[in-house]
């Protein structure tokens, strides 16, 4: 699951820790079983030869149902997933990130599996710009100011950029508003009416050798963007409008940006069975990279090792009257990237055949607890409801859950993981996760045990997120809804409330 942002074009990542792993993951993927053909993330060899422990695929279930299709998925099966992606990780520099390595031998990992198993399976590929930024500073006369870099600003090189601070007019977005002083200056703009990239592009024209972009309210710039195109070759940051002032009257300023903005080249995994209807798909996704700072178990080898154990023991030739898809995203970590492109790749006519998705991203927090996406907005809290037949899929999974005497809380329909792309162009979406950084509250502790006022995952995007960041428990119940949701909609003869359904489309809306 990527960070909070504004934006889905890429995210900001501690340089520091990603030197080494680039060190490391200077390397060509072992090719695993199935896999012939396709084109692969990376270069050169692995970091260790150690070999990837394939799991014993089980045959497909001879009947699909709901309760048969989730006792299917047994836990020692999705560990066994969790346990290859883990050995996939340790041996390419400890990463599975996107245009690693790493993230290039899962992908064949999966699709191997996937096209043993029968599977019609398609890797492609595409590209985008990722930003990974290290720490930032800024002084005024000295004074120390809290500054956070834009996305996709340019860096300055490993050494300062240091000049008087010159007042631009108005708000920066025409020529005429730069005086001359701005020349070998650092130009200091108010937030409001044009682009951040308009403003800085027409400072770099006007002779500027970076930027101070001042918010328009007493709060820092978090999550702010240049965009990847037609980017400004000088440093940009923001900061809030108390620190405007002290900038704008000192002598001096300094600004050191350590950033930089490189192409990835990587791939998703779309997987679909052979039997059911084409023009009502039922689709369930997972994304597959990790971050660059860790191997990514929970974040996301839970969710992918369930979606992947639960496609293979569905089986590539299902007796149910609706297609199936599975899809493993590459680049979610750096902004949803792979299912936006998957969605934007849709004609009009392929986006009414995905009657739905589900999603499933961190199966397995280890302080975790159990959440379904609010698809109705009945708490009535952050982003509105999804899709018409969200709210369907949400009594899908309560009534799984409550069958098991296991209490829900709702997550927002805030589409910070890999439905966002889906809800956007109006296919009902949801899927159940178990908590990400934030802190378990003292009434979730009671409700789920674990620890309050700790993290959901104190792990998160880390090192630390391996094999042993796992809480078993957790997803081996999780890893039982991801089948049973599937198997409910593949089936599609009922609505949620036994409501007969035309298609599946109809049924996540019932």
């Amino acid at each position: 699951m990527p960070p909070p942002r504004n934006c889905h074009s890429g995210r900001v990542i501690n340089r520091a820790r990603l030197l080494p792993v680039v060190a490391a993951t200077a390397a060509a993927v072992a090719f695993l079983a199935g896999c012939g053909g396709d084109q692969r993330e990376g270069s050169a060899r692995s970091v260790s030869s150690a070999p990837v422990s394939t799991p014993a695929v089980g045959p497909p279930v001879v009947e699909v149902t709901p309760g048969g299709l989730a006792d299917a998925v047994t836990l020692d099966r999705v560990m066994g997933h969790v346990r290859a992606f883990q050995q996939i990780a340790d041996n390419h520099g400890g990463t599975r990130a996107s245009g690693t390595p790493g993230h290039a031998a899962s992908v064949d990992y999966v699709a191997g599996l996937l096209r043993t198993a029968g599977f019609e399976v398609t890797t492609p590929e595409f590209g985008y710009q990722r930003f990974d930024a290290g720490p930032v500073e800024l002084t005024a006369d000295g004074d120390k100011i809290d500054a956070h870099v834009l996305e996709y600003s340019a860096g300055t090189g490993g050494k300062p950029v240091t000049g008087a601070p010159v007042e631009v007019g108005a708000l920066g977005c025409a020529p005429g508003d730069y005086p001359p002083a701005v020349r070998g200056s650092v130009a200091v703009v108010t937030r409001g009416q044009c682009t951040f990239a308009d403003k800085a592009r027409t400072a770099e024209a006007a002779g500027a050798v970076g930027v101070v972009v001042v918010n328009n309210e007493p709060k820092p710039m978090l999550g702010s963007t240049l965009g990847p195109d037609d980017r400004p070759a000088i440093p940009v940051v923001g900061i809030s409008s108390d620190d405007g002032q002290r900038v704008r009257s000192s002598s001096e300023v300094s600004l050191s940006v350590d950033a930089e903005t490189t192409p990835v080249t990587t791939r998703n995994v779309v997987a679909e069975t052979r039997t059911g209807a084409t023009d009502d798909v039922v689709m369930a996704g997972a994304h597959l990279d990790s971050v660059v700072e860790g191997p990514g178990m929970n974040d996301n080898g839970s969710g992918s090792a369930a979606v992947l154990e639960t496609a293979l023991r569905l089986g590539s030739s299902p007796r149910v009257p609706h297609r199936v898809r599975f899809a493993f995203w590459g680049g979610e970590e750096d902004g949803l990237v792979g299912s936006t492109e998957y969605v934007r790749g849709l004609d009009a006519a392929e986006r009414r055949a995905v009657a739905l998705y589900l999603n499933f991203d961190m199966l397995a927090s280890p302080n975790g607890g159990y959440f379904t996406y609010d698809g109705d907005d009945s708490e009535h809290q952050g982003a509105g409801a999804g899709p018409g037949g969200s709210d369907g899929i949400e009594r899908v999974f309560a009534k799984f859950y409550a069958d098991r005497g296991i209490p829900l809380g709702p997550n927002d329909f805030d589409g910070r993981s890999d439905y966002g792309p889906f809800i956007a162009v109006g296919i009902p979406s949801g899927g159940v996760a178990t908590g990400a950084e934030q802190k378990k509250s003292k009434e979730q502790a009671e409700m789920w045990g674990g620890t309050a006022g700790e993290p959901f995952d104190p792990n998160y995007h880390s090192p630390r997120d391996t094999v042993d960041n796992i809480n078993t428990e957790l997803l081996a119940v999780n890893a039982a809804a991801v089948a049973h949701a599937v198997a409910t909609y593949a089936l599609a003869t009922n609505g949620p409330d036994g409501v007969p359904a035309v298609g599946v489309r109809q049924r996540a809306e019932g």
